[in-house]
């Protein structure tokens, strides 16, 4: 059973989103995201989805590219810890993926349907994965890590950024 790892599971670092979790309640987190995001996307227009609350922030259609990107980095490395691959994790720097990344160029639909295939595909890892291998432990950026901190970590990133979306862009 997917249950919250406990403190010894991950890096103090990942705790702010960890935390964010209620619970054991990770699969309902999803889900609830998920219609968040699909309700905000089809009810701000497209120069809604380009505001940026000061220069040089993501625009709001970029804040869910980047929840989409992390999600897909995030539910690789929840794969290979889950499956028992002990290679090291390199991190990755948000700035970069994103600089060049085309979420202002599309249209909300568009950011909403690879924001959904990627959602997707996390449900059905989460569900493949064996009750007993939640508490694989492996070594993501220098940090030893269990599969299943990795599941709530993407779960609390996306809520982490929820919430700045509506205290900063106003949605």
């Amino acid at each position: 059973m997917l249950t919250k790892p406990d403190r010894n599971e991950y890096n103090e670092f990942f705790a702010r989103y960890i935390d964010l979790v209620p619970g054991d309640n990770l699969l309902d987190m999803l889900v609830n995201n998920e219609k968040q995001v699909k309700a905000l996307l089809n009810e701000i227009t497209e120069e809604q989805g380009k505001y940026r609350y000061a220069e040089g922030k993501w625009s709001l259609k970029e804040v869910i590219g980047h929840i989409t990107e992390n999600e897909r980095i995030q539910t690789y490395r929840l794969l290979r810890i889950s499956r028992g691959d002990q290679t090291l994790l390199p991190g990755y720097d948000q700035d970069v993926i994103m600089k060049d990344a085309p979420y202002d160029g599309w249209t909300n639909a568009q950011v909403l349907e690879d924001y959904l295939a990627v959602r997707q595909a996390t449900y059905t890892l989460i569900r493949g994965i064996p009750d007993d291998h939640w508490i694989r432990v492996g070594n993501a950026t220098n940090s030893a890590l269990s599969a299943r901190a990795f599941a709530y970590m993407l779960a609390g990133h996306e809520q982490h950024h929820l919430n700045v979306l509506r205290e900063r862009y106003n949605v």
